[in-house]
């Protein structure tokens, strides 16, 4: 007897004999009390015994290898190769990388996420970078040193903040007319009304609409001919990226800006918002990153912005 197509053996635990076979004159069942004789028996793919219709399955002939022919057709599936590039499954079947995900990943059911930043791989749940708190993992393979280079530059950066502010203080408490910049008014009316000081004295480009502009007061830390702490009120456009007002304002202030000359931190200037309490990065749009009323200073050395170093309100 010949056996049925590779198809049907895997949909089903038996098969049909080859109706097309013309020596084929039926079998008998092998199911105990039946011994009926059908022309068209089929076999069990895990016993491969020989039944009728009615015994054909495993649990109608109470099959004595129940099972095996689902384990063979399991572990077929395992051996064949995946998406993975030619890597089995069980080669890339592993735990989520967040430390608080137990999920396994790499499986039919579970896909795994590669993250280029940290080079971990994630579950879908954590895939996002702020899900998995990327920007605070030094990636897998990477030079520790350049890291620590980094962490040594964002502590110079702070050390440096904290001395603008402590220097502001010491002025402060000496009877110098300069002091620590306010807090924002609590009121909506005290805002207002600052800001109406401050448009009074704010000087910026005549062409600029109304409704474009943005009132700021302006402070540098780098030491020129006439002044040490030059300030001042201006307004720039909503629509300019922070690089744009740190060249307005050095040129107002009449601080020295090179910062289009080199790549040396150590002479770049920075812009601090004070009230964000974060260094602004060159490409923040001014309407994004401030309002009419803010203080921004200027610091020079400082590094790459580093979000939140610093409250100088509180230094």
């Amino acid at each position: 007897m010949a056996s049925s197509s590779r198809s049907e053996s895997e949909e089903a635990s038996f098969t049909t004999m080859d109706e097309k076979d013309p020596t084929l004159i039926g079998a008998h069942c092998q199911y105990t009390y039946c011994n009926q004789l059908d022309f068209l028996p089929f076999r069990c793919e895990s016993c491969r015994g020989t039944f009728c219709l009615d015994h054909r399955s495993e649990s109608g002939h109470h099959c004595p290898k129940a099972g095996e022919w689902a384990a063979k057709r399991r572990r077929a599936n395992l051996s064949t190769p995946s998406l993975g590039a030619g890597r089995s499954m069980a080669e890339v079947e592993k735990p989520c990388a967040s430390p608080t995900c137990k999920t396994i990943i790499g499986t039919s059911l579970s896909t795994s996420v590669h993250c280029s930043t940290c080079n971990r791989n994630y579950c879908l749940k954590h895939r996002l970078k702020e899900d998995h708190d990327c920007k605070n993992l030094i990636p897998i393979g990477a030079r520790v040193g350049r890291f620590d280079a980094q962490a040594d530059t964002a502590k110079n950066a702070l050390g440096r903040l904290k001395a603008w502010g402590s220097a502001q203080k010491a002025k402060a408490t000496s009877g110098a007319t300069r002091v620590l910049p306010k807090p924002k008014p609590t009121s909506a009316a005290a805002r207002v009304i600052a800001v109406n000081n401050l448009k009074k004295t704010a000087k910026g480009d005549d062409k600029l609409p109304p409704e474009k502009r943005i009132y700021l007061y302006v402070e540098a830390e780098a030491a020129t001919i006439t002044s040490k702490f030059p300030s001042g009120a201006f307004y720039y456009s909503k629509d300019w990226v922070m690089g744009r007002v740190l060249d307005a304002a050095a040129k107002s202030l009449q601080v020295q800006n090179v910062n289009n000359q080199g790549t040396d931190e150590k002479d770049k200037l920075r812009i601090f918002h004070v009230e964000g309490g974060r260094l602004l990065e060159f490409n923040e749009k001014v309407g994004s990153a401030l309002v009419s009323g803010n203080k921004i200073v200027l610091l020079r050395g400082v590094g790459p912005a580093v979000p939140d170093l610093i409250d100088l309100t509180n230094a």
